[in-house]
């Protein structure tokens, strides 16, 4: 059993599940007896990820732990889009077969493990994200988003051309659709509007070209489709919490910093 105490939820696991934290949610692994596990009696770290085992009296139980590392502010995408927690059910499919060849890269010590292990793992999100958006019941976010023909093509505008000036009304008709109707079913999927996906996309990328010496926060605004500097640092300092000026110093100081430490 998995059980998210904070989030109240509890759900039952079998072979080949795959459980996915996308918030970094506390969680607890019990058996039916809700007896907690702790396999760390017979953990093995290799390659930055740990295989554990259970061998006490009862089932044999192996499980493959790690973690994905997503920086701000693109982490904001993560926790506004996704759900607390996925569940898939991957036993016999590709997925059972991907996590079987991570168990074995990590129960190793075979040179390029480190590196093998991050980009199975890369695979791994990528493949889970699409299992859980193919399914009926795709969580509210960009699951549900992914899954909803009628929005595919604003979805994939928003993507390729992120600097385009996309209205509300522009994108529904893409999409064949009334803009309030396009409105109402984006929400509903999303949990948010098109604007805010769209804003939240653009300051991603903006966070990226500020960390570029040679772009100036002029040029980097234009990128993602703003004509005006004081608009896009208002909107900037908004959803990252500091300025674009600021922003860029403190990432040129990283280095130093953690020298100094």
């Amino acid at each position: 059993m998995v059980e998210d105490p904070e989030g109240g939820t509890v759900a039952e696991l079998a072979v080949g599940d795959i459980v996915l934290w996308p918030h970094g949610s506390a969680h607890v692994l019990h058996d039916v007896s809700r007896r907690a596990s702790s396999p760390d009696h017979d953990c093995r770290g290799s390659a930055g990820s740990m295989l554990g085992g259970n061998d006490r009296q009862g089932e044999h139980l192996d499980t493959l732990c790690g973690r994905f590392l997503i920086g701000f502010p693109h982490d904001r995408l993560i926790r506004n889009y996704l759900p607390r927690n996925l569940v898939i059910r991957a036993a016999g499919s590709r997925l059972g077969g991907l996590v079987g060849l991570m168990c074995m890269e990590s129960d190793s010590v075979k040179p390029g493990g480190y590196a093998i292990l991050n980009e199975l793992s890369s695979g791994l999100f990528a493949l889970v994200s699409r299992a859980a958006s193919e399914s009926e019941h795709a969580p509210v976010g960009l699951l549900a988003l992914a899954r909803d023909p009628r929005l595919a093509p604003a979805m994939s505008a928003i993507f390729a051309q992120p600097d385009r000036p996309w209205t509300p009304l522009g994108l529904a008709d893409l999409c064949g659709m009334s803009r309030t109707a396009f409105m109402r079913r984006f929400r509903n999927r999303a949990g948010r509007s098109a604007s805010e996906l769209l804003t939240d996309i653009r300051m991603s990328l903006a966070a990226n070209e500020l960390k570029k010496p040679a772009m100036t926060i002029k040029v980097v605004a234009g990128s993602i489709g703003y004509r005006s500097v004081t608009a896009f640092r208002r909107v900037f300092a908004n959803r990252i919490g500091m300025t674009p000026g600021q922003w860029r110093a403190d990432f040129a100081d990283a280095p130093r910093r953690a020298l100094l430490c």
